[in-house]
């Protein structure tokens, strides 16, 4: 559709001279934000102002004095630059061969593959993510768009985002929800034909909820985010897109109507006809019903029929290995929300409850969202091989007539998206030594063996320069954090003495969550001093993330690491970053040593914040869950490889893998014994030992190893390859049954 004359982008182009058009195209396109030679355009032209901006090229663009615009439109060097990047921008947008199309020459971008999450983390300017789930959603939608796969997103907008982050004077978060101004961000309003915003309607309770709809281009693919903030919509339900994950279970079940039905709707308003629809969590999972809804409307099929026919459409991803992070709402509470919608399905009340019943026919059984997405979908997987026995474990109750083992939930690794997690020095060392496109390679277990060609002090050097920048990207941001304090100038300038750039830095960066254990360092107080205290062998560590809002036992972890940290022997050793969120993740996960990670096993999904270390150069020492149970490799004698493993396989076998209070303290205690043991006796000893040319040898040798793990399996072309062969279009799908359901009455 064509673009209204009063959009920000076509004001954008009628202020900027012509020869700088092209800056308007990449702003509008995330492309930029995993082309480093488009990012680093923006950038040049004025680097303070693009961090001031929040590295959002839109802003950037509107806020750039007209003078310095002028001054770059002349300058031959820049203009030579800015055509290169244009060209290799409209190279990538149109492309004719790629792996989607040489393989699934079928696939069509009208009958795409539809990809609904609740967050998706694509920069840290869109503020529509909280964690994990969102920067996987983001980072397997860049590589969809590497592949050539006709992918769509669909998910919510959020204006006030999640939250950021502020510690107080005692080291208690607290939460602000400023509000965004979209006109800013690089998305633009969809309109339909006559130029007005394209609205979807969904009821919720018993009110009509009109929909906007923000488009937002990533690569070759489009993601469309819903947004009910607007002046026909009643107050409550304007609300529903304030915030991510906030609100009571009336502002959940809005969000979740709105991203599933509202989200098949929006699809048919602009006549996308998906192939397949992918649920990346339960939060969707009522697209499922629209589904069922649409196809009986139109085909006059019974419910059996009906779903047969969408099961083959939709496959579901399930990451929560313990059931009380799942979704769950009240039979009575479904009343509220659906009493108006299973007549349409031409199902009783009963019936329509035991479809998110993990004991259909009980009365009390409360609806649950991965039921229904399992229920719903011809295909499931969890998202590490260790997680995806897990799933089976937890959800063969829906499968009585199986044993565990055979239980229909297959597993597909998460990995992450080479191209935005590598920093450019790493990358122009891998472009060098490995070959120039490597990135479109990184599959490729035969070119990653050119790693063992880098010299070793070129690897060392490059990773002591990223240190370095991550070590001054600390002190400003807690120079920054104690002036919004008004702390005392004395303490501000002290951040200049904080971290020593030559000494073992470790990182420990995530959402906060108990099972997470963030304090798990401190299990032994004066074991820990000891550690962080040594003089001669200086280790210290950098703590970020958040916790929600409503965890308080999260925030006492991170108050507790915060008071540590002011101890005044170790008050330069240790830092806790506030406010994390994917630039400062960046900056971590380039510029550490060592990445700690102590989830009580086996409650980590996967995670993938180790993955973008270990391509930077970094080393793992982790529990064995989640993908570290995959990618750890150890000697005959059981010493580490590629990084180290905390602890043992070992976990509580329960139904719902939640072991007593004294079982998790003796695990936790354990854990932490062996990490002292690993700190003291391997890690610190062998980044301090030095060879004549002041080069950890075996470190570097670690340094490689792990790369050349992680590089070609941990990525998501890799996985977003197999999600296409396994689970959209497997070449024999049959092995996977319906969960067993009862239609008996409650």
């Amino acid at each position: 559709m064509t673009e209204p004359q009063h959009s920000v982008k076509a004001q954008l182009r009628s202020q900027l001279p012509p020869a700088l058009n092209i800056l308007v195209d990449l702003a509008f396109n995330f492309w930029w934000s995993w082309s480093s030679e488009a990012t680093s355009l923006f950038r040049d032209i004025d680097a303070q102002l693009w961090d001031r901006c929040g590295q959002n090229p839109v802003k950037f663009l509107l806020e750039l004095p007209e003078t310095q615009l002028m001054q770059v439109a002349t300058d031959p060097t820049f203009r030579e630059r800015s055509r290169q990047v244009g060209e290799q921008f409209q190279h990538y947008m149109n492309a004719g061969e790629t792996w989607a199309k040489e393989g699934f020459p079928d696939l069509t971008p009208d009958e795409p593959i539809a990809y609904f999450c609740i967050e998706f983390g694509l920069h840290p300017c869109l503020k529509t993510y909280a964690g994990g789930l969102g920067i996987l959603a983001a980072d397997q939608l860049k590589s969809a768009s590497d592949l050539g796969i006709p992918m769509v997103g669909v998910g919510l907008i959020y204006h006030h985002g999640y939250f950021e982050q502020h510690f107080n004077s005692e080291g208690w978060q607290e939460e602000v929800f400023p509000d965004r101004n979209f006109s800013e961000l690089p998305l633009e309003l969809v309109r339909d034909g006559d130029g007005n915003p394209l609205t979807v309607e969904v009821r919720i309770r018993r009110r009509p909820v009109n929909a906007q709809v923000w488009r937002v281009r990533v690569g070759r693919l489009n993601l469309y985010l819903l947004d009910s903030d607007r002046d026909d919509n009643d107050p409550l339900d304007r609300t529903l897109t304030n915030t991510l994950y906030g609100g009571d279970d009336n502002t959940r079940i809005g969000q979740e109507i709105l991203l599933g039905i509202g989200g098949v709707r929006l699809l048919e308003a602009l006549n996308l006809h998906p192939s397949i629809y992918h649920f990346n969590e339960g939060h969707s999972a009522f697209a499922a019903l629209e589904l069922l809804r649409r196809r009986m409307a139109k085909t006059g099929e019974s419910v059996e029929e009906a779903q047969t026919a969408v099961r083959k459409q939709c496959v579901f991803t399930t990451h929560t290995p313990v059931m009380a992070g799942h979704d769950t709402f009240s039979p009575d509470f479904i009343d509220d929300f659906f009493c108006h919608y299973w007549p349409d399905l031409q199902l009783s009340r009963d019936a329509f409850l035991d479809l998110g019943a993990r004991k259909p026919g009980d009365p009390w059984d409360p609806f649950n969202m991965t039921v229904l997405a399992l229920r719903m979908s011809r295909i499931a997987n969890g998202v590490s091989q260790l997680n995806g026995q897990v799933s089976r474990r937890m959800w063969s109750v829906l499968y009585p007539d199986r044993d565990v083992e055979d239980v229909p939930i297959t597993a597909i690794t998460n990995g992450v998206h080479t191209p935005t997690w590598i920093s450019p020095l790493m990358a122009s060392l891998y472009a060098r030594h490995l070959c120039e496109n490597w990135a479109q390679r990184a599959c490729e277990l035969e070119m990653w063996g050119g790693i063992d060609r880098i010299p070793e002090g070129d690897l060392w050097q490059r990773h002591r320069l990223l240190k370095r920048q991550l070590v001054i990207y600390t002190r400003n941001r807690l120079k920054q954090a104690r002036r919004d304090r008004g702390e005392d100038p004395k303490y501000i300038e002290a951040c200049d003495r904080i971290l020593d750039p030559d000494a073992l830095t470790v990182g420990f960066a995530r959402r906060f969550s108990p099972y997470k254990r963030g304090d798990l360092i401190l299990q032994d107080p004066e074991r820990a001093f000891n550690i962080f205290r040594d003089r001669d062998r200086p280790v210290q560590i950098i703590f970020a993330g958040k916790a929600h809002p409503a965890n308080d036992e999260s925030k006492r972890i991170m108050q507790r690491l915060i008071e540590w940290s002011h101890d005044e022997d170790i008050w330069s050793r240790v830092v806790f970053l506030e406010d994390y969120d994917i630039l400062t993740a960046k900056m971590l996960v380039w510029g550490v040593d060592l990445w700690l990670n102590t989830p009580r096993r086996p409650l980590e999904a996967s995670g993938t914040s180790g993955q973008k270390v270990a391509l930077n150069g970094g080393l793992n020492c982790s529990i064995r869950d989640g993908w570290w149970n995959e990618a750890y490799r150890a000697d005959s004698e059981g010493r580490g490889l590629n990084g180290w493993a905390i602890g043992d396989r070992t976990f509580a076998d329960t139904d719902d893998h939640n072991p007593s209070p004294e079982d998790r303290e003796e695990q936790d205690r354990r854990d932490a014994e062996h990490l002292y043991h690993l700190l003291e006796n391997e890690i610190v000893p062998q980044f301090y030992d030095r060879d004549g040319d002041h080069l950890p040898r075996r470190w570097i040798d670690m340094m490689k190893a792990s790369i050349k793990t992680v590089g070609p399996q941990f990525n998501t072309d890799r996985m977003v390859k197999e999600y296409v062969t396994r689970l959209y279009f497997p070449d024999v799908a049959s092995e996977f049954a319906e969960p067993a359901l009862t239609s008996s009455a409650r």
